[in-house]
C-alpha cells in the first residue's frame, strides 16, 4: 500500500509537470585537455563507494582509475568466490596495483586501508589478520606491507588521502556466518560503556585491556569464544592505523580521514578508540561520523586543496523539523548539528547566519520534534527551497528525517521544486552518511563553478549523474521500488532479498522486475529534472538540466539493498 501511495503521488506530479516549459540546455566542448589522474582504492564495490565517487571526480575534471573490480569485491555467505578464491578483496593484487600506478607516473591517491589490508569494510569487521603473498611469491606481514607501500609512495610530489574506519559495534549479518541474532547480542554487549581512559593511560594496550570490562571495571559476562576473535579484530584495526600513522610521520602530503562506522549515541566500546584516534591524527586529518561517504569527501577535499584557487564559501545551515540537536538514530554518536559542524570543519568551511553574497546554503529536514507539526515542517523546508531558487542561491538539500514524514516530503519536493537546481542531495543513508554525501557533492559543485568549470560536456554530464543518482535512489528506490521488490522476492519467488544465492533466486528475474518498477517510479523525478534549470555560475546564470534515462541496472552484492544505476545523458 505504501508503494502505491507514493507511486500515485509521483504520477500526479509528472502529469502536473508535463505542461512546464523545457529550458534551453548548455552545450560544452567535448574536449578540455588532459584530465588529472587519481588512483583510487575504494572501501568496497558498493555503488556508494564506486559509482558516486567516479561521477563526482569526473564532474571536477578528474580521471578516477580503480583496480579491476574483482580485486576489491565483497562476497556474502553462499555467494560464488572470485578468481582469487577469496570472499573479500585481493590484498596482494591491490598492493601491486598501487605500485603500478606509481611506476606509471600517477601522483594523486585516495587509498582505503580497510580494502588494502582487510579486503573491504565488511571483512575488516571480523578479520584477525594474515600475511600477504605477492605474485612473485614474496610474503609480507601486514605491517611490512604498510611500510613498503608508503615507502614506495614517498615522493614529495605525491598527494595522498588515506581513508579508514573505526570498527563498528558488531559484524555484518550474512557474512562469515553471522546471523541477525549474533549481530544484535554482540551489538548490545559492545554498547556497554567501558572504563574511560585519558592522558597517558590512553594507549592501544590499555584500550584492549578494557574491552572485557564494564564502566566499573568488572568483567562483562559474554561468550569468550566470540569475544576473543572480536577483540582481536578490534585490536588489529587500531594497530594497523597506528602503523600507517608512524610510517607516514613527517610526510605532510599524506592526509587521513577516519570514518566512524555504525555507532551509538552513548559511551560504548568505541569511546576510547575514538579518543585515541582523534589525538593520534590531530593535525593530520579528521575523524568523522559515517564511513561510506569518505571517498566522496576525499575527492572534494583534494579539489579544494590542490585545484581550487579562491576563497571557500561561507555556508548557511537551515534546519527544519526541530530535531537538529538530537541524534537521528541509534547508530549515531553525535547530534545532527554536531555531525554537520564536524563535516564543515573538515572541508574548511565557516558557517554563517546571514545572507552573505555567493554563500552556499544547506537545508536539512530532520525528524519531526512535534508530530502535529509535520506538515508545517515540510511546508517550511519547501518554501526555503523555492525562495533560494527565486534568488539564485546555491543550495544543498539533506533529508535526515529517516522517513518520518512518509511519502509526503518526497512527493511535495518533486511536485513543487526544481530538483535540478540543487547542488547536491542525500537522504538514503543515516545522518552521518547523508551529511558527507550531500556536502561533498554540493561543496565540490560550488568550487567547480567558482573555478570557472565545468569545462567539458563530460564534466557536466557527470554532475548531472551525481545529482540524479542520489535523487532516484533516495526518493524512488529506497522508499518505493525496494519495498515492492522485497515483497515480490519473498512472496512470488519465495526467495531471500538479502542474499539471492542463499535461496537460489535468479538475479536476472529480480532485475527485470526492478527495471519495470524503477522505470515507473523514476519517471516523475527524471521529468522534473528535464524541466529544471541548474546554476551555470555563481552569478545566477542558469541553463536547462537536460534529460537523462536509466540505461542499465545491477545488484553488485546480489541483494536488493544496493543498486547500481547507469544513467545515460542526452
Amino acid at each position: 500500500m505504501k508503494r502505491k501511495l507514493l507511486s500515485g503521488a509521483l504520477a500526479l506530479v509528472m502529469l502536473a509537470g508535463c505542461a512546464a516549459p523545457v529550458p534551453d540546455t548548455q552545450k560544452l566542448p567535448d574536449d578540455g585537455g588532459e584530465e588529472t589522474r587519481v588512483a583510487y582504492v575504494p572501501l568496497d564495490d558498493r555503488p556508494v563507494n564506486t559509482d558516486r565517487v567516479e561521477y563526482l571526480a569526473g564532474s571536477l575534471g578528474y580521471e578516477l582509475v580503480m583496480p579491476d573490480a574483482e580485486d576489491y569485491r565483497t562476497r556474502l555467505d553462499e555467494q560464488p568466490m572470485g578468481e582469487s578464491g577469496l570472499k573479500y578483496g585481493d590484498r596482494a593484487a591491490l598492493y601491486e596495483w598501487v605500485l603500478e600506478q606509481e611506476d606509471s607516473g600517477c601522483d594523486r591517491y585516495i587509498l582505503s586501508l580497510d580494502q588494502l589490508l582487510s579486503g573491504g569494510l565488511v571483512n575488516s569487521r571480523c578479520f584477525t589478520g594474515a600475511d600477504v603473498t605477492l605474485g612473485d611469491g614474496t610474503t609480507m606481514t601486514e605491517t611490512e606491507l604498510i611500510e613498503s607501500l608508503f615507502a614506495a609512495l614517498s615522493a614529495p610530489e605525491n598527494e595522498i588521502w588515506v581513508i579508514d574506519t573505526v570498527m563498528r559495534l558488531a559484524p555484518t549479518v550474512g557474512y562469515d556466518g553471522n546471523t541477525l541474532e549474533d549481530y544484535s547480542t554482540l551489538r548490545e554487549y559492545a554498547m556497554l560503556a567501558r572504563p574511560e581512559l585519558s592522558g597517558d593511560e590512553l594507549t592501544i594496550e590499555n584500550i584492549v585491556k578494557n574491552y572485557p570490562l564494564d564502566e566499573s571495571g568488572s568483567v562483562i559476562d559474554f561468550d569468550e569464544d566470540v569475544t576473543s576473535a572480536y577483540f582481536k579484530a578490534r585490536e588489529r584495526k587500531l594497530e594497523l592505523i597506528d602503523c600507517a600513522l608512524k610510517a607516514t610521520e613527517g610526510m605532510d602530503n599524506v592526509r587521513f580521514l577516519i570514518g566512524v562506522d555504525d555507532s551509538a549515541p552513548s559511551a560504548s566500546i568505541q569511546t576510547n578508540e575514538l579518543a585515541w584516534l582523534r589525538r593520534a591524527i590531530d593535525g593530520r586529518g579528521a575523524v568523522l561520523s559515517g564511513a561510506d561517504e569518505d571517498g566522496m569527501l576525499a575527492v572534494c577535499k583534494m579539489y579544494a586543496e590542490l585545484d581550487y584557487s579562491g576563497a571557500l564559501p561561507e555556508l548557511r545551515v537551515r534546519c527544519f523539523g526541530g530535531s537538529e540537536n538530537s541524534a537521528m538514530s541509534a547508530y549515531d554518536h553525535q547530534t545532527a548539528a554536531e555531525v554537520v559542524a564536524a563535516h564543515l570543519d573538515y572541508l574548511g568551511l565557516d558557517s554563517t547566519d546571514s545572507d552573505t553574497e555567493n554563500r552556499l546554503e544547506l537545508i536539512v529536514l530532520t525528524m519531526p520534534a512535534d508530530e502535529s507539526k509535520k506538515s508545517q515542517y515540510i511546508s517550511d523546508a519547501i518554501a526555503a527551497l523555492k525562495e533560494n531558487r527565486k534568488n539564485g542561491v546555491a543550495t544543498v538539500l539533506m533529508d535526515a528525517s529517516r522517513n518520518k514524514y512518509g511519502a509526503d516530503f518526497q512527493s511535495r519536493l518533486v511536485k513543487s521544486t526544481e530538483l535540478g537546481f540543487l547542488m547536491g542531495y542525500a537522504g538514503y543513508y543515516d545522518l552521518a552518511n547523508a551529511s558527507g554525501i550531500a556536502l561533498a557533492n554540493g561543496v565540490a559543485r560550488w568550487l567547480c563553478l567558482a573555478q570557472g568549470g565545468p569545462r567539458t560536456q563530460a564534466q557536466l554530464d557527470d554532475f548531472r549523474r551525481t545529482l540524479a543518482d542520489s535523487l532516484i535512489k533516495d526518493i524512488c528506490y529506497k522508499n518505493d521500488v525496494k519495498i515492492e521488490l522485497d515483497a515480490y522476492i519473498r512472496g512470488e519467488l519465495g526467495g531471500d532479498p538479502d542474499n539471492f544465492c542463499r535461496s537460489g533466486t535468479d538475479p536476472d528475474v529480480v532485475l527485470t522486475k526492478a527495471r519495470q518498477l524503477l522505470d515507473e517510479s523514476a519517471a516523475p523525478v527524471l521529468d522534473n529534472l528535464a524541466h529544471s534549470s541548474y546554476l551555470t555560475d555563481l552569478d545566477g546564470g542558469t541553463a536547462g538540466f537536460g534529460s537523462l534515462s536509466v540505461k542499465d541496472l545491477s545488484f553488485p552484492w546480489l541483494r536488493i539493498f544496493e543498486l547500481h544505476i547507469f544513467l545515460e545523458a542526452h
